[in-house]
């Protein structure tokens, strides 16, 4: 690997580490108030934010950052960090132990690394994805070090396909696999990654939702599907990225969006309160 990866590598598994260490003992303790978006947040998540937004910028002054709880506008810098200082903070604050910290970097608006840690959990996904990019480095996917790839199954009434709370009852009866509900986004995104899921969909992401998991899932095999009619990404300098939604389906190999895609509507309908 080269030098330059590596630190950013390293700096993501140390910073996680730490701050997944402090948060692990505030877990099911934080008092959670709702935002103006319906999400929820604690002080930890405030806590979080402020931590690692500091550390990037002692490590890397000259890379900026957008994160969920603070700095929403994209900034006109070659590289930024995305950061969900707390993804699952309904969990978190309720004593389920899945949620995670989320970190992707942007290189001219794309994801090319992501690092997300599920401290609870014990699991620590990582990936590079540096296609059309123009840099230089080797695509992978890893959970605990170890390579990940998506499943190459075809969709069967035994295999698994993972909604969001805002698409269950929409779309339960018309999947061609059983469905199940992790409540966080990334981890239900990555669960494609590993192989655990053939597909995926979240109504209401926000970039910081997507920014981290996109480099891993990719290079793991996985394919995103906006549903939408813009792409995710690059983002756009100046743009404000904070009510910004970004309906997404996941899917374990390109050939599965013919499959799933069809059956997204009711979660576009839904999404953009169009009648049904």
């Amino acid at each position: 690997m080269q030098p330059y990866w590596q630190e950013i590598l390293e700096f993501s598994h140390s910073l996680t580490q730490r701050v997944g260490n402090t948060l692990s003992q505030q877990f099911g303790k934080a008092q959670a108030q709702q935002k103006a978006d319906g999400s929820l947040v604690t002080s930890s998540d405030q806590w979080a934010d402020e931590q690692i937004r500091s550390a990037i910028g002692q490590q890397f002054p000259d890379h900026g950052v957008l994160t969920e709880e603070t700095v929403h506008i994209f900034p006109d810098t070659e590289w930024c960090w995305i950061i969900d200082p707390i993804d699952g903070t309904t969990n978190f604050a309720r004593g389920i132990p899945i949620w995670g910290i989320s970190m992707g970097l942007l290189y001219r608006g794309m994801p090319v690394f992501g690092y997300v840690y599920f401290p609870n959990l014990q699991q620590s996904f990582h990936g590079f994805w540096f296609n059309d990019s123009g840099l230089e480095g080797e695509n992978g996917a890893y959970c605990n070090g170890t390579p990940i790839h998506s499943s190459s199954d075809e969709p069967s009434p035994s295999h698994l396909f993972s909604l969001c709370a805002r698409s269950n009852t929409i779309l339960k009866q018309s999947l061609p696999c059983k469905s199940r509900v992790v409540g966080v986004c990334t981890y239900s995104f990555l669960l494609v990654a590993t192989g655990g899921v053939l597909g995926s969909v979240e109504a209401i992401p926000k970039v910081w939702d997507l920014a981290g998991v996109w480099p891993i899932i990719q290079a793991a095999g996985g394919q995103f599907v906006p549903l939408t009619d813009d792409d995710i990404f690059p983002l756009t300098v100046g743009e404000d990225y904070g009510k910004k939604v970004l309906p997404t389906l996941v899917v374990s190999r390109s050939e599965l969006a013919s499959v799933f895609e069809p059956l997204m509507q009711p979660v576009k309908d839904k999404v953009f309160q169009k009648a049904p």
